[in-house]
């Protein structure tokens, strides 16, 4: 799927990729949706295939990063300078950050994991909703978004980080089927 260069591609492909990863976890057995993920060393280099043990994780993941734009937006729309990345992290110390999140939410249930995305997935479309085509397409628009555009993060947060939880998820059910 090529990278939404519109308003209108950028909601389809976030609503899409979100109902795929849905779909998928909604055709998984109780078991398959509940067993530990046994990814071996095959399965790649980044840190997030040791960190993630579960389906849950993976939606808990998803729920923080919704947080992090949401509340860059609330921030920077309301004229408080705010980074994306909440310090002390930054663009090279962000996995320490994801620890952070994986471990904040370890007693959260499957269940309200589920809900939790629901809710920040919902929140996060009616805030790309409320930004105009040039928005958040062009490079520059708003100060806060650095040398890119608005549209990269709000891609970066749905439609890429929801086919990376399919590409995770389809991986573990080649695992354990």
């Amino acid at each position: 799927m090529p990278r939404p260069s519109t308003k209108e591609e950028l909601l389809f492909q976030a609503g899409t990729q979100y109902e795929k990863l849905f779909e998928l976890i909604n055709s998984m057995t109780v078991d398959e949706r509940e067993i530990e993920f046994a990814f071996d060393e095959n399965a790649g280099k980044e840190a997030h295939w040791k960190r993630d043990k579960n389906i849950r994780d993976v939606l808990c993941h998803l729920y923080e990063w919704h947080r992090l734009l949401l509340c860059w937006l609330n921030d920077n729309t309301r004229g408080v300078n705010s980074p994306f990345l909440p310090l002390p992290y930054n663009w090279k110390t962000y996995g320490d950050m994801n620890i952070v999140f994986w471990e904040k939410h370890r007693d959260t249930s499957y269940n309200d994991a589920v809900k939790l995305l629901d809710e920040s997935h919902k929140a996060v479309i009616s805030q790309i909703m409320n930004f105009s085509n040039d928005e958040l397409f062009t490079k520059k628009y708003f100060s806060w978004t650095g040398t890119t555009n608005l549209a990269s993060y709000c891609i970066s947060v749905t439609s890429s980080h929801y086919d990376w939880a399919i590409k995770k998820l389809k991986k573990h059910l080649k695992n354990i089927r």
